[in-house]
């Protein structure tokens, strides 16, 4: 039976029984194969039994996997390709084996190559690709459509999953002859522990990992861009592409996948009609991978108790008089911020909202943040002069996207520019000439004022560089961790996980939460690499903020407070109070008490004596 929205879809495809053909929307079909009937595996894979497995081949020979996500669509991994080119490209589906008869195998060529636009060829992120095939396929036992996990999925540790795949049965060693579909069970494996084998830092929340600790199975050279499934209710769901590992079924190096659930909104701004099935895949129990700790790696996010809420006394309300407090500006605060771990894209405004875009005649230089209100912080070298002329700057706060709407910006012009002379790395201060409206979108972030980040704990960067962020050029954002300097160590230095820089995110913070508020422990530069491209095998040395404290203090004045710290101060805040008001304020040498506060507080004295008797 149809399901109802199933009836916008124009999309035919035949049913089981081939002699009958209707239309279908992919969340009814896609994930259920009923020639798969895989409780335990290891072996070659029965025909039908994976019948999203698409084989890509250039010039008649394999070279990747891929799946069908529907009719017309294929996803693999985007290092299966070196260009966009089309050229000789074709998609197989259908097929069980490389060799020999296939009577079920359906080819077509592809005519659109779509890498994501962040893939980055040292880390393996965002190793995800899109083809467009040159005619839509007919869905039968052999050919159907995989679901994709939705976000939000989540695959605990030892979570049972599925590889399948033409690629090496071994390193260096290949599939024989007829080569086979081949499939094999393998474990999911937590991020943290994943993490842990690799190396802090390099299995990022865009990737899943899976395989034996004890190696022995594996995905392998050719299996690239090919399926991880994992099984929820009577649906697969493809968890991850295989993107990469050390070596092949390597003990303690298990294989590592693009994480799909990570890019449902790239994969629907390109499949644009027929999109995918969505499945949210829900493990159940515990995550054994939250007990995972290693040198290097942040403690895992802190699970928030329930809230237990206490039967209340109402009393009755008295009406004091009006007071009108001046609230203080804090710092470090972000309403529209849970990061505890991390992503890549930022996909809404207000999430980092000290971040400033610095417009050199209306085009996007560098970034920065907002340190006070009136004052934004960046990088020297972002300025080709030691003198640069303020009146061909602006500063943009509130922005989310470079092209596109931002309801919440503000654009400020910029008053004075001034840039410390330390020697090594510099910093600026641009002072604007009005202050920002402070809200939700537009806050200060801390600055660093000695603040102790201890190895491990997570920091994050964020920024805009042509190229990254799609056609809008959206705000994006790492996740690092703080690591040992080692020989490097200073007190004026502050070392992480290694991170690729592109030129526009140079002047922007690495941010590092420290007691509920956010403090900016070091301003991101280039100049330490002169091909403008941090190398991501070493790990990152950055000058600390603290090493300018004399500088800002001299420039931007008092260091703002975080919110934790604001309430302490905040008695010491002047009052101001209406014509009819006659409370005296803290800084009066005798408190006189008002009468009708007095009567107040024998009133509610008096109530409380009744709920004891």
């Amino acid at each position: 039976m149809k399901e109802p929205d199933c009836l916008d879809h124009d999309v035919t495809h035949s049913s089981m029984d081939s002699s009958r053909v209707f239309v279908l929307c992919l969340s009814s079909v896609c994930g259920k194969p009923l020639l798969n009937t895989r409780i335990v595996g290891g072996q070659p894979a029965p025909e039908g039994s994976w019948p999203w497995q698409a084989s890509l081949q250039r010039g008649g020979g394999h070279f990747c996997g891929g799946s069908l996500v529907n009719s017309e669509w294929v996803v693999s991994a985007a290092h299966c390709f070196s260009s966009t080119s089309t050229s000789n490209l074709a998609v197989s589906l259908g097929r069980q084996s490389l060799e020999g008869s296939n009577p079920n195998a359906v080819t077509r060529t592809v005519v659109q190559i779509i890498r994501h636009p962040d893939y980055n060829t040292d880390t393996n992120e965002n190793d995800i690709s899109l083809l467009k095939l040159s005619s839509p396929v007919i869905f039968n036992n052999f050919i159907l459509p995989v679901c994709l996990a939705e976000p939000g999925s989540s695959f605990f540790s030892g979570v049972n999953s599925w590889v399948t795949g033409w690629g090496n049965i071994g390193s260096g060693v290949s599939l024989p002859s007829p080569q086979e579909l081949m499939e094999v069970e393998v474990p999911i494996v937590g991020n943290r522990k994943c993490n842990c084998n690799y190396g802090v830092g390099t299995i990022t929340e865009n990737m899943i990992c899976a395989g034996l600790e004890a190696g022995g199975k594996d995905s392998c050279q050719g299996d690239s861009g090919g399926p991880l499934v994992s099984k929820q209710g009577d649906r697969w769901v493809l968890a991850g592409i295989v993107s990469f590992g050390n070596g092949c079924a390597l003990a303690n190096f298990p294989g590592v996948y693009a994480r799909v659930s990570s890019y449902q909104l790239w994969i629907n701004s390109h499949i644009t009609s027929d999109q995918p099935g969505y499945v949210r895949f829900t493990s159940t129990g515990t995550d054994s991978d939250l007990s995972v700790t290693c040198a290097g790696l942040a403690p895992p996010p802190t699970t928030t108790l329930p809230t237990t809420t206490l039967p209340t006394t109402t009393l009755p309300t008295t009406t004091l008089p009006t007071t009108t407090t001046a609230k203080p500006v804090v710092c470090g605060q972000a309403t529209m911020n849970s990061r505890i771990l991390g992503g890549s894209s930022v996909s809404s405004a207000g999430l980092w909202p000290w971040i400033a875009s610095l417009q050199k005649n209306g085009s996007h230089m560098c970034g920065g943040t907002l340190v006070a209100v009136d004052a934004v912080l960046s990088n020297a070298n972002c300025f080709s002069s030691s003198s640069p002329v303020p009146s061909e700057w602006t500063v943009v706060l509130g922005r989310l996207k470079q092209n596109g709407s931002n309801p919440f910006e503000m654009t400020l012009n910029v008053r004075n520019i001034t840039v410390s002379n330390l020697t090594g790395s510099n910093v600026a201060v641009l002072q604007l000439e009005t202050n920002p409206t402070l809200s939700t979108y537009i806050q200060p972030i801390c600055l660093d004022n000695g603040q102790t980040f201890s190895e491990g704990s997570t920091c994050y960067g964020a920024g805009w560089s042509a190229g990254r962020g799609g056609e809008e050029e959206v705000l994006q954002e790492f996740q690092t961790s703080v690591v040992s300097c080692g020989n490097a160590s200073t007190s004026d230095r502050i070392c992480t996980g290694s991170f690729t820089l592109e030129q526009g995110d140079s002047g922007g913070p690495l941010m590092c939460k420290v007691g509920g508020s956010w403090f900016q422990a070091a301003v991101l530069s280039l100049e330490n690499n002169s091909r403008g491209r941090a190398r991501a095998d070493q790990m990152m040395v950055l000058e600390k903020l603290s090493t300018f404290k004399n500088f800002l203090e001299n420039t931007v004045g008092a260091f703002l407070s975080p919110a934790s710290s604001s309430n302490s101060s905040s008695n010491s805040s002047s009052v101001n109070t209406t014509a009819s008001t006659s409370m005296t304020t803290a800084s009066s040498s005798v408190d006189v008490p008002h009468p009708f506060i007095m009567f107040s507080h024998l009133l509610l004295f008096a109530l409380c004596l009744q709920l004891f008797i």
